[in-house]
């Protein structure tokens, strides 16, 4: 019997899709090195957003993964042009997450059938190194749904 793929497995795999994801050359979970062309997902674990109960007293419960996406590129100090192009990368990154979640792409995480969101959102440089290299953070969210029927 085949072992099933967490949650968090699916989604790495996932977002490996992503055409421009060939550019790194590692992708790690709460790590990246400060070298350049490499990442790291930084679960921040299951939010609860809200729990529905039927007459016949089923749940429906609205959960929210939550992520920092981590990007090291390079990026000399002052150097406009590649920068341009790391910000060109993250953006690009976040509307192709965007569509992937619109068109039904995504992975899916709930039961319920309904509709699920995955937002790619606030891609900002988090930091510069003197050394040649830049972090990016993008914040990557899962909104999805269960049911648990009353046995």
């Amino acid at each position: 019997m085949a072992e099933k793929q967490t949650d968090l497995a699916r989604m790495r795999a996932w977002i490996a899709t992503f055409p421009g994801y060939d550019i790194l050359g590692a992708f790690h979970c709460d790590y990246t090195d400060q070298v350049p062309s490499n990442g790291g997902v930084f679960p921040s674990g299951l939010v609860e957003v809200s729990r529905t109960e039927d007459i016949l007293g089923n749940v429906t419960v609205v959960d929210q993964y939550n992520f920092g996406l981590y990007y090291v590129f390079e990026k000399t100090p002052g150097d406009d042009a590649g920068a341009t192009v790391n910000a060109d990368w993250v953006m690009e990154f976040q509307r192709w997450a965007q569509e992937q979640s619109v068109r039904g792409l995504a992975p899916r995480f709930g039961n319920s059938g309904a509709r699920e969101m995955i937002r790619a959102q606030n891609g900002v440089l988090y930091g510069a190194q003197d050394e040649g290299t830049a972090t990016y953070m993008v914040t990557l969210s899962i909104q999805f749904s269960n049911f648990y029927e009353v046995i």
